[in-house]
């Protein structure tokens, strides 16, 4: 019985941690909904590419921890995956410039505008090359 009382004390103690974090990080838990209202300048519930690669050149800015021109793998852990990071890497000298870093950008802009309008919808953001991008912007 005192195991039982333990382990459900411990679990409620994790659940609580869990949903501050959230609270205190929302980009985690951010809807693509709260991306599209956050970064959307013109007010037209869509993405286009010029606010997507303002939202990305200022998470770019934040990523870069030593204020070098460049991101490295360790930079961008959780953000780009290893094979990513590798073909984002035009120049192959191990690191990502802000303009190969807009370049993936725009790739994947382009794959999540699904019918093409030149703009994101939150359900565009919901695809998997949208919530790749998110992760490059937020």
């Amino acid at each position: 019985m005192l195991n039982r009382q333990i382990a459900a004390t411990a679990l409620s103690a994790f659940l609580l941690c869990a949903a501050q974090a959230l609270l205190v990080s929302p980009a985690i838990g951010q809807s693509a909904a709260d991306t599209v209202t956050k970064y959307d300048k013109d007010n037209d519930k869509t993405l286009d590419l010029n606010e997507v690669k303002a939202a990305a050149a200022a998470h770019f800015d934040k990523l870069n921890k030593d204020s070098d021109s460049t991101l490295e793998t360790k930079e961008v852990k959780g953000v780009i995956g290893p094979r990513e990071f590798k073909a984002a890497d035009t120049d192959h000298d191990g690191t990502i410039s802000k303009d190969e870093y807009l370049a993936l950008v725009e790739k994947l802009f382009k794959r999540a505008d699904t019918n093409h309008d030149g703009t994101l919808s939150a359900a565009e953001l919901k695809t998997k090359s949208g919530q790749a991008l998110k992760r490059l912007i937020d």
